[in-house]
């Protein structure tokens, strides 16, 4: 202070000066930071909200004949790459949240996505999720979607698809249930739904709250099992996915693993896939019971005798190998965003010892295997030997995982094997190189399973 006013008056008034104008320069390089963000926020805004566009323009968007991979927008990808940086603490603060008022149950949340494709087992896998009080669980919420893909006039490529498939479930996996709306035809009202694709396969939608009083003249095709409930509440039911501590949903329309990383990368979700698989030889078998319509042409092959099948057939069925493989391939080579987030699980292990696997499903998604669950996989895998439905999640799985090459004619079975050779070696299923072999029980089909397959 003395040293201070020891200097000349025109010294100390420029130190005041200079003190000032640097106050006013932080001031205003805060104010001039806040508005370059603010214009952020609105621009990303903007672009999101261009981006959430209708299903049907989306879909015709991506119409048109393209590259098998969808081109790199780097604008794009700086953008949410910046809109992710913005709402990190946002989320890191939701999540919080989610864990204190998750009913009391520690841990953080999880988004288990189970990936497969039709008759792999996908739906009794699923029910290990459902039986779980603490997961919000949605049985192939986006068979809707698919519908609405499809009906489209000139309907979206394979990529245009994979995106309206993806970002449905980013928002089912954050409790947006109103997504689904866009694809019910006609729009509910009052978000009333009452027609949902096999609400009954979803405990979550069949409890209180959600479950409200039964409404006359209004049935429901889907209608809840155990009880009677009133149309779907969308409202009812995004709420209650909230309050779940965790969230499981189960698809078999959706197979390209690598659209799958702006979710495993999102900071609002902890995601987990695991993909089902099951030796293509089994799934042919019994997609000709369950869809004899779309299998008439091999019927026909093998009723006639003909020296070929149809080349489409062939063609398809490679087709459906591969793209399975592919994804499997991906996740088996643990690159950085799936890593710890990736699961193979093949159904024949699943049947022959479910409750192991379901602890180490369980183990992997990070999530407790309450006595419930094990309660129900001993009543649903112990079944009487006639309890064999199409669609029945309720089988001797120990006895039932491979009824199929006993009943398979040979020749068919060389025309999995040779379409889908890579796929089978991958996954560890052995060909048969004979009849004798492909009915000889204590001839095994099936390699042991690898650790690895755990990412």
């Amino acid at each position: 202070m003395e040293i201070r006013r020891a200097l000349p008056q025109d010294i100390r008034e420029l130190l005041h000066c200079l003190k000032m104008r640097s106050k006013y320069a932080v001031l205003l390089v805060f104010v001039i930071s806040l508005i370059i963000i603010e214009k952020e926020n609105n621009f990303i805004s903007r672009v999101s909200d261009k981006l959430k566009q209708s299903p049907q323009a989306l879909a015709e968007a991506n119409s048109t004949e393209g590259s098998p991979a969808p081109p790199k927008n780097g604008s794009l990808a700086s953008l949410q790459e910046l809109d992710a940086a913005f709402s990190q603490l946002r989320s890191h603060l939701h999540n919080i949240t989610l864990q204190l008022a998750g009913d009391g149950q520690p841990g953080p949340r999880r988004h288990v996505l189970l990936m497969a494709t039709t008759r792999t087992g996908s739906s009794f896998v699923g029910e290990f999720f459902n039986q779980q009080s603490s997961i919000f669980y949605l049985f192939e919420p986006l068979w809707h979607v698919e519908k609405t893909v499809n009906f489209l006039s000139g309907a979206a490529s394979a990529v245009g698809s994979a995106v309206i498939y993806r970002d449905a479930l980013k928002q089912l996996f954050l409790c947006d249930l109103y997504i689904l709306e866009n694809y019910i035809s006609p729009v509910p009202e009052g978000h009333l739904m009452p027609f949902l694709f096999r609400r009954s396969s979803s405990q979550s939608l069949c409890e209180e709250p959600v479950c409200t009083p039964s409404t006359k003249k209004v049935f429901e095709k889907y209608y809840c099992r155990n009880r009677r409930c009133g149309p779907l509440n969308i409202t009812l039911a995004a709420e209650a996915c909230r309050r779940k501590q965790h969230v499981a949903l189960k698809t078999v329309r959706f197979r390209p693993l690598e659209f799958l990383q702006p979710l495993a990368e999102d900071p609002r979700l902890d995601l987990r896939i695991i993909q089902l698989v099951r030796d293509p030889r089994a799934v042919l078998a019994s997609r000709m019971v369950a869809f004899s319509g779309k299998y008439e042409s091999w019927q026909k092959w093998l009723s006639e005798g003909e020296a070929s099948l149809q080349e489409e057939e062939v063609q398809k069925l490679r087709s459906n190998c591969e793209s399975i493989r592919v994804s499997a391939e991906l996740g088996l080579r643990r690159p950085g965003w799936l890593r710890g987030r990736y699961m193979l699980v093949r159904y024949e292990d699943v049947a022959r010892a479910p409750l192991r696997k379901a602890r180490e499903m369980f183990r992997f998604a990070g999530l407790p295997l309450t006595p419930q669950v094990e309660e129900w996989i001993g009543k649903n895998t112990q079944a009487p030997r006639d309890s064999s439905g199409v669609y029945s999640t309720c089988k001797n799985s120990s006895e039932q995982f491979d009824k199929w090459r006993f009943g398979m004619p040979f020749k068919m079975a060389q025309v999995v094997q040779d379409a889908c050779a890579p796929a089978m070696r991958l996954f560890g299923y052995k060909l048969a190189g004979s009849p004798e072999a492909l009915a000889n029980r204590s001839f095994s089909l099936l390699e042991e399973a690898q650790p690895a397959w755990v990412t």
